[in-house]
C-alpha cells in the first residue's frame, strides 16, 4: 500500500457510474415489479453500500477507510432498456474514495445481472467510469467526457 501517513486528512468525495443493458422483457418486469427473484433496484442499492464498505477487503492495495456517506441511485432508461447506476461516496481521510465509488457501482450492476439472468442471460454491463473526484492536493476533477446534466448541481 502507498504510505499516506504524512498526508493531511481532507474532505474526499467520488462519484462513479455504470450501465447494464437488460433487454425489453427484463426492463418491463423490473418496471412492473414482477421479477422472479425480487426487485433488482432495491437490492442493487443495498449491494452498492456493501460494495463500498468492502472495497479494501476485495482490492489488495486499497486502504481501509471510514466512510462518512454513500448513496446509490439507479435510473431506468426506456429508450435502450438499460439501468444506469450512480454511486457517491464521501469521507474525511488521507486518501480518496474513487475505488469505493467504482466498487459500489460494480456491486449494484452485478446484483442486477444476477437477478435478471434467469429471464435473459444476454446482459451487458458497460461504461463503468469515475465521473467526479474531489479533495486532497488535486482538488476537483471532472470526467472530461462530461457528466449527466442532473448531476451538475453536485459540483
Amino acid at each position: 500500500m502507498i504510505d499516506v501517513s504524512s498526508k493531511k486528512e481532507t474532505f474526499r468525495r467520488a462519484l462513479a457510474s455504470g450501465k447494464i443493458f437488460v433487454g425489453e422483457e427484463v426492463f418491463n418486469l423490473i418496471k412492473d415489479k414482477t421479477m422472479p427473484k425480487g426487485d433488482p433496484i432495491s437490492l442493487a442499492e443495498v449491494a452498492a453500500v456493501l460494495g463500498v464498505k468492502k472495497t479494501s477487503e476485495l482490492i489488495p492495495l486499497c486502504h481501509p477507510l471510514s466512510i462518512d456517506h454513500t448513496a446509490c441511485k439507479i435510473i431506468m432508461n426506456e429508450e435502450d432498456n438499460s439501468l444506469e447506476v450512480f454511486c457517491v461516496v464521501s469521507t474525511y481521510s488521507k486518501t480518496g474514495v474513487e475505488m469505493e465509488a467504482i466498487m459500489g457501482v460494480n456491486a449494484a450492476l452485478v446484483t442486477i445481472y444476477d437477478l435478471s439472468k434467469i429471464v435473459n442471460p444476454n446482459l451487458k454491463i458497460d461504461n463503468i467510469r469515475l465521473l467526479i473526484k474531489e479533495g486532497g492536493k488535486s482538488g476537483l476533477w471532472k470526467n472530461p467526457e462530461g457528466i449527466p446534466d442532473f448531476l451538475k448541481d453536485l459540483i
